[in-house]
């Protein structure tokens, strides 16, 4: 389901980054100032792997109780 959601709102943000960033070009620049970020999260949300690995708590291991 992590998987889904992230190539959602990658997707979206990836897109909607664009279209800010193409419509800079005919009419205001000003749009750039969110396109920009908005392409990089996009890619940023799309590319992170590390979110689906899930992390061991270390108080638990040193218990010696793993969940």
């Amino acid at each position: 389901m992590n998987t889904l959601s992230r190539t959602i709102t990658g997707g979206v943000l990836v897109i909607l980054g664009l279209v800010l960033i193409v419509l800079g070009f005919f009419f205001v620049f000003v749009t750039w100032i969110y396109g920009i970020p908005m392409l990089i999260i996009g890619i940023f949300i799309l590319l992170n792997k590390k979110e689906d690995a899930i992390e061991q708590r270390k108080d638990l291991i040193k218990l010696g109780r793993r969940k």
